[in-house]
């Protein structure tokens, strides 16, 4: 197993771009795990925003759930993002938590039993506003518990604030 860094933060707090930095400090030619669904037409806008932010030495490789299946051995992988992919549990899951949490957590433990450095980026969604309705609530609680559950196995993580990466491990 290579190493794991987890950065987290707020929505626009830096996160992608510090991430992406990371990533080009220890690989000329890093993987882009992308994990989004288009859901639509402002969401493809803002994969088009991460898209043009990359410079052509990415390789990308998309994959909404299953990122278990790769083959990114001795690669320097950035995975953005977590939120996204939880979510895709979540909703096909029918918004199961239980169901959707162990689900990830699995396909979690068995993509990070591999030979490759990874950078993963997620979200801080449980520190803002409390969500109006049960299904936002439900997932505010998984992903908070994936991103702990993440934390637990990383060797380095960031605390994005206003573009400031803060080390908290």
């Amino acid at each position: 197993m290579g190493t794991i860094t987890l950065i987290t933060g707020g929505q626009r707090s830096g996160k992608s771009s510090f991430a992406q930095k990371l990533a080009l400090r220890n690989s000329d030619n890093p993987i882009y795990l992308a994990t989004a669904r288009v859901w639509d037409k402002d969401f493809e806008a803002r994969i088009k925003r991460h898209q043009s932010d990359r410079g052509e030495n990415w390789q990308t490789i998309e994959e909404e759930k299953f990122i278990s299946k790769l083959n990114l051995d001795n690669r320097t992988v950035l995975l953005d993002c977590i939120t996204l992919w939880l979510n895709n549990f979540f909703y096909d899951n029918k918004f199961n938590v239980d169901k959707a949490f162990n689900e990830a957590k699995s396909e979690w433990d068995l993509f990070i039993d591999k030979k490759f450095d990874l950078i993963v980026v997620t979200n801080e969604i449980g520190m803002g506003v409390h969500p109006e309705n049960e299904t936002s609530r439900k997932f505010a609680d998984i992903q908070g518990w994936m991103n702990q559950h993440i934390a637990s196995k990383s060797e380095n993580a960031f605390f994005m604030v206003s573009g400031i990466p803060v080390k908290i491990k």
